[in-house]
Parts: C-alpha cells; sequence; structure tokens
C-alpha cells in the first residue's frame, strides 16, 4: 500500500506538471504579441509589463517541462531505461530552447526601455535589430516546442503503452500526436506550409498532454501496470534472497 501510495502522488505531481505546460505556454505566446507581431516594437508603444510576465510564465514553462521529465524517469525508467534517460534528455533540450526564445524577446524589452527618451535612435538598424531577435524566437518555438517535442512526446507516449501505465488509446493518441508534430514542424521548416497548418497538425499533441494529464490528476497510473514495473527483474536485477 505504502507503495501504491506513493506511486499515485507521482501521478498526481507529473499531471499537475502537463497541466501547467499548457497553463503557462498559451498565454505566454499571447502576451508576447505586442513584439512578435508588432514589427516596430522598440520604437512603438510601451507593452513592457505584458511581456514579462509573459517571460515569466515561460520560465514556469520551463520548469514545468522540466518537472515532468524528473517526476516520471523513476518509474518509466523500469520499462526502458535508455528511453526513459532519452526522454529526461530530450526535455532538458527542450526546456533550453523555450529559455533562448525567451532571451531574445525580453531582449526586445530591454532594447526599447535603453532607447526610450532617446532623439536619434537609428530606426532602419533597431528595426533590423528587432527582427532579427523577434526571428530567433520564432526559430526556437518551431524547434523546441514543435520538433523536439514530438519527439519527447513519442518517446513517453512509447514507454506508456509499453507499461500500460494508462489506457492505450491516450498512449496511441501520444504516439501518433508525437510523430505528427514533428514530421509537420520539419515540413514548415522547409517551408512547405505555414504557421497556421503547422497549428492544426499541432492539435493532436496537445489533445495528448492535456488527456494525459487529466487521466494522472484523477485517476493515476493503472494499478494492473504497478506490478510489473515495480518488480525487480523489470529493472534487470535479481530477487534478494529471503533470509
Amino acid at each position: 500500500m505504502a507503495n501504491l501510495s506513493t506511486t499515485r502522488r507521482t501521478a498526481l505531481v507529473a499531471g499537475v506538471f502537463f497541466l501547467a505546460t499548457e497553463i503557462t505556454a498559451i498565454p505566454a505566446l499571447l502576451l508576447y504579441q505586442p513584439v512578435l507581431r508588432d514589427g516596430n516594437y522598440i520604437l512603438g508603444a510601451d507593452a513592457d509589463n505584458r511581456v514579462l510576465v509573459g517571460g515569466l510564465l515561460e520560465l514556469l514553462l520551463v520548469v514545468a517541462v522540466i518537472g515532468t521529465a524528473v517526476t516520471l524517469y523513476p518509474v518509466v525508467k523500469r520499462q526502458n531505461h535508455s528511453v526513459a534517460l532519452g526522454y529526461v534528455c530530450g526535455r532538458l533540450l527542450e526546456a533550453t530552447i523555450i529559455v533562448a526564445g525567451a532571451v531574445s524577446v525580453l531582449t526586445v524589452v530591454t532594447l526599447r526601455q535603453n532607447l526610450a527618451g532617446t532623439t536619434d535612435t537609428g530606426g532602419a538598424a533597431v528595426a533590423t535589430v528587432e527582427k532579427s531577435l523577434v526571428a530567433i524566437h520564432d526559430w526556437t518555438f518551431l524547434l523546441g516546442p514543435s520538433w523536439v517535442l514530438g519527439i519527447n512526446s513519442f518517446l513517453l507516449a512509447y514507454l506508456m503503452y509499453r507499461s500500460e501505465l494508462v489506457p492505450r488509446l491516450i498512449a496511441v493518441l501520444g504516439l501518433a500526436g508525437g510523430s505528427l508534430v514533428t514530421v509537420s514542424a520539419t515540413a514548415m521548416l522547409f517551408g512547405v506550409y505555414g504557421q497556421s497548418t503547422h497549428t492544426i497538425l499541432a492539435l493532436p499533441v496537445f489533445a495528448w498532454e492535456v488527456s494525459l494529464a487529466i487521466w494522472l490528476i484523477a485517476k493515476g497510473f493503472k494499478p494492473s501496470a504497478i506490478p510489473s514495473i515495480s518488480s525487480p527483474e523489470v529493472e534487470g536485477r535479481a530477487p534478494l534472497p529471503l533470509g
């Protein structure tokens, strides 16, 4: 019972972290819009506080992204240690890319504050710098929360499918959604289509994360799968002799 209780808490924390990734990521992107879509933010209107709140949300997103991997690793490594380790490393890479994108946006805010009130700002040069920083964010958004996220989702969904810790329908959604968003990000990388099409194709991976989060919070891991992931043989160790 003690082991089951610990596993239940692990599932609950992991579910909260997954839910937090959605709660922070989407509002952060919306709050960034004055910088990402204005085109003349540095010399334009002041929306610094709004953008800074978006930056804070992305920092919380990074915590949640890493939290999902760290929380689930002790459980899923019993199914396949190499794949579980790959998932942790992938989430760390995803978090690093997200931070790089956030820094580029926040740098635009710093430039606007430093140039506020000056008479000779070199408009063309400033506009070029701003566009460059926004481009960095756009690329990090494609590579981190899309391309790498898809691979991470596939790895975790594979572990969930093999272990049956959650219903296989949810795991299959992760396998399909993770594959689709990575393929879509690759297509967008080469200019096959634009952001609107990619957003539609990313909906399955969004559904995977939300459904996984809700299941882990409400139900936890399937009890029938707990003995199999807790057995010494699964971890590659022989059981200790009794007496």
